[in-house]
């Protein structure tokens, strides 16, 4: 078997500090994550833009996707800054390394870098291997002297090794020891069950390095809430290799987070694990990861959530307002993100000030302006609007007081749905709205896959020959909420809608839509309340196709 040269061997990274990502195997084993072949090629990228060392590919030989991504990354991926690494166990007991058709497989593979797993835990050796100490002790060996025989570096990853030195520290030695000593460039401290804590980790880490003089990486399972905290106890204890996944996806509860990790790395120790300017693209690609496998980022993630840099307190509001750096420990833009104004009943006026200027409305020349936004908002929160998760909504609030008049394109004489249940089992929604815009009255009829889908396509159908540019919009996102649950099925009933034209019209309007905080350009959301969930949908529907042709560029009539 041929040695197959490193790819990125050539790239001018320092190796002195590993950031090991393996959003692709470990990552995969999430539930509700089905990567394809394809999938896994476009997370590579994304990976690889982003900078970090090693991306770990999968386990080829052990499933044909696995084997087919190896064999396609080969040909359709140039790593810029990335190492592609292979994952596979040690040797089968009583098998030669030379003989285990596993191993020749992670060789077929063509990956620089391999990383093996083996037991470190005296137990799983016995339980689940069935096979002796000293054996997995020479599986390790003669796996790691073969695959480095053979050209490949070799990382040896050591399966609930905090675990197994609990129970008997002498024996998990041994295995980092036999790794260490038949070539294995780092080994691995794996928490595999995720038990442990910072504190731990750190006194454990410390003495392994200590006792074997091993280079020492840092595996860490995210199952009591610790595993980056975890990730980096092991790095002040001596470890200079960090494995982790993209927003920390993995089994159970997950993996440590890959981008918390690095941000902290490069912000808060000075570590430049990334290739410059790499950090500003973290929200980024976090946000493309979590398209590709179809997952709705965390809002609340740190550094590149949603809400990692919202305010909502009116105290808040003020201090930002005079110096941002008073209620945020980074300046967001460093991780490529933006800070957030969130306007509901706790803003005050500094807190609408700051919302304003987001949106490119200057009010701290006039308090008394700022003062009615805030007595608005408040009132109206309190009949069940939410402000802070509807910007479109606000917008059109805050416009209707700088301008003292209502911004409507169309005025709605009546609406009305009907919801018939046909004995043959066939439910039929049809709306029927009735419209005056430009001096003419419209009357619409339409049928949907529900009422409030009919009264979509009702207004479309009524409005769509005087303002063409509604086909562009869509809604993509619709969610209900009971505000008021007490009353049960009389409770005030609260409607958020999202709606897109796709980025048509960004040149258009360059207010909070762009982006929005980490929503998708060209996409805005709006708020309905009301005693049903159809009247609160119409609110939302009106105020979204409203917000839409503003930002198309249209004023409304002033008739």
């Amino acid at each position: 078997m041929t040695a197959v040269p490193d790819p990125a061997s050539s790239l001018p990274a320092a190796d002195d500090f590993h950031v090991f990502d393996t959003t692709l195997r470990d990552g995969a084993q999430r539930e509700g994550i089905n990567l394809t072949v394809a999938d896994k090629l476009a997370i590579a990228r994304h990976l690889d833009d982003f900078g970090v060392g090693y991306i770990e590919g999968g386990w080829p030989g052990a499933n044909p996707r696995d084997t087919e991504f190896f064999e396609r990354a080969r040909d359709e991926i140039t790593f810029r800054h990335a190492r592609l690494v292979a994952f596979g166990a040690t040797r089968k007991a009583g098998v030669a390394a030379a003989d285990d058709p596993q191993v020749a497989a992670l060789l077929a593979s063509g990956a620089p870098v391999i990383t093996l797993v083996a037991k470190a835990h005296d137990r799983h050796v016995e339980l689940a291997l069935r096979t002796t100490l000293e054996e997995n002790l020479a599986m390790v060996r003669d796996t790691v002297a073969h695959l480095r025989a053979q050209g490949r570096r070799v990382f040896v990853d050591c399966e609930h090794f905090f675990d197994g030195y609990r129970a008997n520290p002498g024996y998990a030695l041994d295995v980092v020891r036999a790794a260490h000593q038949a070539g294995a460039e780092v080994v691995v401290l794996c928490d595999t069950n995720g038990g442990m804590l910072p504190a731990q980790v750190g006194t454990v880490v410390a003495a392994v390095l200590a006792a074997t003089g091993a280079r020492l990486g840092i595996h860490a399972q995210d199952d009591t809430g610790c595993a980056v905290a975890n990730t980096l106890a092991a790095v002040d204890a001596g470890a200079t290799h960090v494995q982790c996944t993209a927003n920390g996806y993995g089994e159970r509860v997950g993996n440590a987070n890959l981008f918390p990790v690095v941000a902290a790395l490069e912000l808060k120790y000075g570590r430049e694990v990334l290739p410059a300017g790499a950090l500003a693209e973290m929200t980024r690609i976090s946000h493309a990861i979590a398209e590709v496998v179809n997952l709705t980022p965390s809002t609340h993630q740190p550094y590149v959530g949603v809400s990692a840099f919202a305010h909502k307190a009116g105290l808040h509001a003020s201090a930002i307002k005079v110096d941002p750096d008073l209620y945020q420990h980074i300046d967001p833009e460093r991780v490529g993100n933006t800070m957030r104004m969130l306007v509901s009943d706790m803003a005050g006026r500094a807190s609408i000030e700051l919302k304003g200027k987001e949106l490119g409305y200057d009010l701290t020349g006039d308090r008394d302006l700022a003062g009615r936004v805030v007595e608005r908002v408040k009132e109206r929160e309190l009949a069940g609007y939410t402000y802070e998760a509807a910007d479109a909504s606000f917008e059109l609030l805050l416009r209707d007081e700088v301008t003292g008049a209502a911004t409507r394109f169309f005025r709605v004489e009546s609406w009305r749905t009907i919801v018939e249940q046909r004995p043959d089992g066939v439910q039929v929604n049809e709306a029927t709205v009735k419209l005056w815009a430009k001096g003419e009255r419209i009357i619409a009829t339409g049928e949907g896959n529900g009422p409030v889908d009919a009264l979509d396509r009702a207004l479309r159908v009524g409005l769509e020959r005087i303002y063409p540019q509604l086909a562009r919009m869509e809604l993509v996102d619709y969610k209900v909420r009971i505000v008021e649950g007490r009353h049960g099925t009389r409770s005030t009933t609260r409607v958020l809608v999202s709606t897109s034209d796709g980025g048509e019209y960004a040149g258009a309007r360059s207010a909070s839509v762009e982006g929005g905080g980490g929503r998708r350009a060209g996409e805005w959301s709006t708020v309905g309340v009301g005693g049903n969930v159809i009247a609160a949908s119409w609110q939302a529907l009106d105020d979204a196709y409203t917000y839409g042709l503003l930002r198309a560029g249209l004023e409304p009539p002033r008739d």
